[in-house]
């Protein structure tokens, strides 16, 4: 049997009325245009204030929940596995809410005696009259970089203690790296150190950034009467003769996605300016330069102007430049594997 195609009749009154009537609910249920925008401004309005808040400390509460690292993956509560055996982890408080991923490292005539001891061992062992070392590495990454491990290595080699901090935001260390909070943090760590060390000789080894952040900490210090028995500037930068444009820190706030092209308002206003040059004109402690002439971040000729800043404001036998041939291939990292070092750093130690 054949279907009967039955045409409806839209014409009709009745089913004219049921279609108006659905128009008009569909018309109603439109927003007008002005609503939308202007509850568009209103969320825009909320969410960026609140986002300039609440991102930093996202991130920080998600490293400091997870004790993640960056880079990522690396437990670094295990210096064992960057083959540093007589090596403990522990955490300092800088400052309410910013905890300190630190690794201790005695020397290595003490491996054996080290192993399975708890962090008190450690600790006490910082007043056995051994030099102690502070190495604040530079920017980006952790303390187990592999230059950042060969250089707690060779410290150890010599005898030294070396004490290797993460500042806040670097590595599992909490709360957003600033150039006061780095500062901050290495106060910390150096008074930490000295009220455990006696009579020991602390010495303080900056690296890249590191060097701003020591010199920082060096006049920090000494505005409270305190000088620093050494310092060792590795690869030093000179802001006043090198100009950055950029955030050095810009890389904390790239670790969730998105946020270096969404937010950079949240680092364009916090440009740290670590003035190198005018705290040398005020340190009174010794100072060692270590440059390589290829470093390919710093050039050889701004090393050789720091340095005449420093000699000048103390005395070329209190400051001393150690240059290294560019032929070798250290740049900026690699001055660790310097088979003349060993004996450049006890010289240094020996004349403190």
């Amino acid at each position: 049997m054949k279907k009967r195609n039955v045409k409806r009749d839209d014409s009709s009154p009745d089913r004219m009325d049921r279609k108006a009537a659905g128009g008009r609910r569909k018309e109603g249920s439109r927003s007008p245009w002005w609503l939308k925008r202007g509850l568009l401004a209103v969320a825009v309005c909320i969410l960026v204030p609140v986002t300039y808040k609440i991102i930093p400390t996202l991130i920080q509460d998600i490293i400091h929940t997870y004790r993640l690292s960056v880079p990522f993956f690396e437990d670094l509560s295990r210096p064992a596995d960057f083959s540093l055996n007589h090596t403990i982890n522990m955490y300092l408080t800088s400052e309410e809410g910013i905890s300190l991923g630190v690794w201790l490292t005695v020397p290595e005539s003490r491996w054996k005696e080290a192993q399975g001891k708890d962090l008190l061992w450690y600790q006490n062992t910082l007043n056995d009259g051994n030099p102690v070392f502070i190495y604040l590495h530079g920017n980006t990454g952790s303390r187990a970089a592999p230059h950042r491990v060969g250089v707690a290595k060779l410290l150890s080699a010599l005898g030294y203690h070396v004490v290797v901090p993460d500042y806040r935001g670097f590595g599992d260390s909490t709360g957003e790296p600033t150039e006061s909070g780095l500062t901050t943090d290495a106060v910390h760590v150096y008074n930490w150190v000295k009220a455990r060390s006696g009579d020991s000789l602390v010495v303080i080894w900056g690296h890249s950034v590191g060097t701003g952040v020591s010199s920082n900490t060096a006049v920090k210090l000494l505005e409270e009467g305190v000088v620093l028995d050494g310092v060792i500037l590795e690869g030093a930068f000179n802001a006043d003769k090198q100009y950055i444009p950029y955030n050095i820190f810009i890389w904390y706030y790239w670790k969730i996605p998105g946020i270096k092209h969404l937010f950079s308002f949240l680092w364009e206003r916090k440009m740290p300016v670590f003035p190198t040059e005018h705290n040398l004109k005020k340190m009174k402690s010794p100072i060692l330069f270590l440059h390589s002439e290829d470093d390919h971040l710093v050039p050889i000729e701004i090393a050789r102007q720091t340095y005449e800043v420093a000699a000048k404001a103390q005395s070329k036998d209190r400051v001393k430049l150690v240059t290294f041939d560019g032929s070798l291939g250290y740049l900026h990292n690699g001055l660790y594997r310097d088979p003349k070092l060993p004996g450049v750093l006890k010289e240094f130690v020996k004349s403190l």
